[in-house]
């Protein structure tokens, strides 16, 4: 709106400045009296031998004179016209914005009826408010691009009217068209080298396609490779889609448009060192991602014990990895700390082993209770526990002899790594129903002596004598 109605402004100050200039020579024209004139035209014959030469020059007076008059009657008439261009340029916006106003309104009233959503798949891109956002945004960038087109085209046809700003519109219109020309003829010489990006994208786009499919018949055990794990496909196959992407890259920029240029050269390389300084921390983390993956220490759904932390990997990422602890606690660990830490993977032995993982748990009792009772209790209590496999059977261990009571260890087989502290505490039940039904305690004695304290006090030493004075004579 500010700016419609600012456009008869700048029209009339551009009619203004076109008329200054004109002004002062028409009023250098008119303001010379008829008698001065008339007197340059016709002046007194003084000799009659300069008669000739004076006739002579009254006619050059008075052809000067008739061509004054009519340039000024050319600057009216120019006047007349630019003032006609202008006033048909507002007239001409005007119409412009008003067409563009009902085109609006229609686009409003059909898109709150016909436009959809945007989904990719369950997810919404845009709502129907938001695309209609977007049109209406389009909408007033034309309408403001018709506008100046308008002005572009108009002030160079008004400044071409006037002799005095003449060589401005020739200036002007090379100032429009010399960009445009360049522009036309980098484009018309750039086709050839944007068919060479064309062809050299479509093919990296086919390989990666393959490489892909292949990737997924081998993740998913339809293609085997000897020596080449499942869970290897997908992590190499992004390896080899980064390094062609970035081989593409290197292809296409000699092609690229103004890659020659120092300018460019220097953007590019500035970029490359600040990424560089700037992701040291993650470059290396990708890097530990690369070796992890091909180290195969845990997969996804894995329970592991990392440092003091055991849970379930739920994520692997190029950067960190994700363990869910059994209290639902999520821990993430950058890749270059599980590289230089110890890591225990519970489901290897129940995944690759016939036996199963062994879970065990220590226990002690005096020597009062016969050994042969502690582990016939243990075994059956084992037994007993959920997720325990009767085969391999459970079986005990003496591990240590104290002074007071010996160390039992009972020791079975699982493959529910998932259900650890479930079968633990299961366990622990059985074992003490199992020693109260036969009758023995679990608890250990302990004395202590109720004399009270008295700290030990060494003897004292006994002094020392003088010896006797020896008798005198």
């Amino acid at each position: 709106m500010r700016l419609r109605n600012t456009l008869p402004g700048a029209f009339l100050i551009i009619f203004c400045l076109l008329l200054f200039p004109f002004k002062i020579s028409a009023e250098d024209v008119q303001g010379t009296d008829e008698t001065a004139l008339t007197e340059e035209i016709l002046p007194e014959v003084s000799e009659p031998e300069t008669e000739l030469e004076n006739i002579t020059q009254n006619l050059e007076n008075l052809e000067d004179a008739i061509g004054k008059e009519s340039v000024n009657m050319g600057l009216v008439m120019r006047l007349g016209i630019a003032a006609g261009i202008i006033i048909g340029q507002i007239l001409l916006i005007r119409l412009v914005w008003f067409l563009f106003k009902r085109l609006g309104r229609k686009v409003h009233l059909y898109g709150q009826v016909n436009f959809k959503p945007l989904k990719i798949k369950n997810y919404r891109l845009l709502d129907t408010k938001q695309i209609l956002e977007i049109i209406f945004f389009f909408l007033k960038i034309g309408k403001y691009l018709i506008t100046i087109l308008q002005l572009i085209i108009t002030v160079p046809i008004i400044f071409s009217l006037f002799p005095l700003t003449e060589h401005l519109a020739s200036k002007i219109f090379d100032y429009i068209l010399t960009p445009v020309k360049r522009i036309a003829l980098g484009i018309i010489n750039y086709i050839p080298n944007l068919f060479t990006i064309v062809i050299i994208v479509l093919v990296t786009r086919y390989v990666i396609r393959s490489l892909r499919f292949f990737s997924t018949q081998i993740s998913k055990g339809k293609l085997v490779i000897p020596g080449f794990y499942a869970d290897w496909a997908q992590p190499t196959f992004n390896i080899l889609r980064f390094l062609l992407y970035a081989f593409t890259v290197a292809i296409v920029y000699p092609y690229l448009p103004g890659s020659d240029s120092a300018i460019f050269q220097g953007v590019s390389v500035f970029v490359g060192i600040i990424f560089s300084l700037g992701s040291s921390s993650a470059i290396g983390n990708l890097v530990a991602g690369v070796v992890i993956t091909y180290m195969r220490p845990f997969k996804v759904g894995d329970r592991i014990k990392l440092n003091d932390v055991t849970g379930f990997v739920v994520e692997k990422s190029p950067i960190v990895i994700r363990v869910k602890t059994h209290k639902n606690e999520y821990v993430t660990f950058p890749n270059m700390m599980i590289l230089n830490s110890s890591i225990i993977n519970y489901n290897t032995s129940s995944d690759e082993d016939e036996e199963g993982l062994v879970l065990y748990a220590d226990i002690t009792f005096g020597y009062s209770t016969p050994w042969q009772t502690v582990q016939a209790i243990l075994i059956k209590a084992a037994l007993a526990t959920i997720h325990v496999q009767e085969d391999p059977k459970p079986f005990v261990l003496q591990t240590a002899m104290d002074d007071f009571y010996a160390n039992y260890q009972i020791n079975f087989f699982t493959k529910n790594v998932d259900k650890v502290p479930a079968i633990y505490s299961d366990l622990y039940k059985n074992i003490q129903n199992g020693f109260h039904a036969a009758g023995i305690d679990m608890t250990v004695s302990h004395f202590r002596s109720n004399l009270p304290y008295e700290p030990y006090v060494p003897p004292k030493e006994p002094e020392e004598t003088e010896p006797p004075a020896a008798p005198t004579r």
